[in-house]
């Protein structure tokens, strides 16, 4: 396979993103798996540490769930149905025709998308279904916009540029097969303030800048964050915009 390079952006974070990073709705999973043509292969690229990854494992007999980070994949949690490997997105081991969904969470942005997408053009069986979906900035309520935008205005310079796929919510990609209708919804959780805290922490703009300037934003504006929040056990309500792209193989 040619194409860029892979660029780990997680494994410095990897312990903090699978401890860290929200869940996907009951419902994405359920939708996934009424759209597919049987329940017995998922393959999931881009897997991560496991955040969906469980919710396909709960729904398919079999999830083929692969990162090209053996860092992300050491913190990856699942049921036994699950086989994680450490591979890329472009390259899998399955075989021809063997999966009935391809599904990628907050990852296509990082992928050689050509590559890939051949790559779910080989790997589907006939009726088989890509689903990719991602989040984008976390939305608080008014009383902490001001001091979690101070701490996002300080990391902006740090994220790469395939971030802004995210904020556009991956429009303009050279799509594979015909598109179904998919749901759009909101990621929402209620969290005490570490655990927002751990969440920017999880970013690795958060530590390109920690790099970059030998300041730890999150410790910069934490005690700002935690005057705006209140009593940090508090659990305040927290929210992401979620697109998903869904495409049949014929």
């Amino acid at each position: 396979m040619t194409g860029p390079a892979f660029k780990d952006h997680f494994s410095g974070v990897a312990e903090a993103y699978a401890e860290a990073r929200p869940d996907y709705s009951d419902a994405l999973f359920d939708w996934i798996a009424g759209v597919a043509p049987t329940r017995s292969l998922a393959w999931e690229a881009g897997c991560g540490s496991g955040q969906a990854t469980r919710g396909l494992a709960a729904r398919f007999a079999r999830v083929h769930a692969a990162d090209p980070s053996a860092d992300q994949v050491a913190h990856a949690r699942a049921p036994a149905n699950v086989a994680f490997v450490v591979e890329p997105a472009e390259r899998t081991a399955l075989a021809d025709a063997s999966a009935d969904v391809a599904c990628v969470a907050q990852a296509l942005h990082w992928f050689d998308r050509a590559a890939y997408f051949a790559e779910c053009a080989r790997v589907l069986r006939p009726g088989g279904v890509l689903v990719a979906w991602g989040y984008q900035d976390i939305e608080v309520d008014d009383g902490l916009r001001d001091a979690v935008a101070a701490f996002a205005a300080e990391i902006r310079p740090y994220w790469p540029p395939e971030r802004a796929d995210v904020d556009a919510a991956y429009a303009g990609y050279a799509w594979p097969f015909p598109a179904i209708d998919a749901p759009q919804d909101t990621l929402s959780a209620d969290w005490p303030l570490a655990r927002l805290l751990a969440y920017f922490s999880s970013y690795s703009a958060t530590r390109r800048c920690r790099e970059a300037t030998g300041r730890d934003p999150v410790t910069a504006h934490a005690a700002a964050i935690a005057r705006a929040w209140g009593d940090p056990e508090t659990l305040r309500r927290v929210q992401w915009p979620l697109f998903v792209h869904a495409r049949r193989k014929p």
